[in-house]
């Protein structure tokens, strides 16, 4: 991520920081990923199988997919089948709806939840795994007709999402790892590590090993809590311990 594409990432997210309900973290994210071709986004954490409706409707903290499909995803047990789901478990990167239903080909109860997304025009998606402090596994997903996310729109779009699920939960009564604090050298390499740096380019500008950078961004991990670099990233921006 550029020094300015990263100031406007960071410009998106302090107007993240103004909102004061999910529908207004919605409308914000609408209007900065419709160039992308971002129809609709979800935001949820995973249910346990079997969960029922009611239940499974506690773990969505954002959703604008069309509420006909909603309903028939939720009633049917549709999130126990989706391939997207299922990644989850076992993905740590950003993946396509394709690559995730190619895994499942042979599934009949996978292909037909994504064969009826797209009757709903949830035609290409893009899932972002993530965690949460308690160890729930979750994910934000984009979606629409056709999306035009290039490689260099992931790194904005993967710390967008984090951050804004971030967010999600501090509305619903979660702070985020509300008492960590960073050493000096900790903070140094989340900086560097937020402007897109590899550990051997940190370690350059810190005169310090990449070994040693990893030892510092592995601290902070666990200090906020954070299962990789992007949601530290995202955690360190919001408290502001790094900028």
């Amino acid at each position: 991520m550029t020094r300015k594409s990263l100031d406007q990432t960071l410009g998106f997210l302090r107007s993240l920081d103004r909102t004061a309900s999910g529908e207004d973290v919605a409308r914000l994210l609408m209007a900065e990923l419709a160039d992308l071709g971002v129809a609709h986004i979800m935001a949820a954490t995973v249910p346990a199988r079997g969960a029922p409706v009611r239940q499974q409707r506690g773990h969505v903290l954002l959703n604008t997919f069309p509420m006909e499909w909603g309903r028939r995803y939720l009633t049917r047990g549709y999130a126990f089948h989706d391939p997207t789901v299922q990644r989850l478990g076992h993905s740590t990167a950003p993946f396509a709806w394709s690559d995730a239903t190619d895994e499942h080909a042979d599934d009949p109860l996978a292909r037909r939840v994504m064969d009826e997304a797209r009757d709903f025009g949830l035609r290409d998606g893009l899932t972002i795994p993530l965690m949460t402090l308690d160890g729930e596994t979750a994910g934000f997903s984009v979606s629409g007709e056709r999306l035009a996310i290039d490689p260099a729109d992931r790194g904005m779009l993967q710390l967008a999402a984090t951050y804004a699920f971030g967010h999600l939960l501090l509305l619903n009564g979660q702070n985020p790892a509300a008492s960590a604090r960073l050493a000096p050298r900790e903070r140094e390499a989340l900086q560097w590590a937020a402007e897109g740096k590899t550990d051997w380019e940190i370690g350059e500008v810190m005169g310090i090993s990449a070994h040693g950078v990893d030892f510092h961004l592995r601290s902070a991990r666990a200090k906020l809590g954070t299962a990789n670099r992007t949601q530290a990233v995202a955690i360190a921006l919001r408290r502001g311990l790094i900028i």
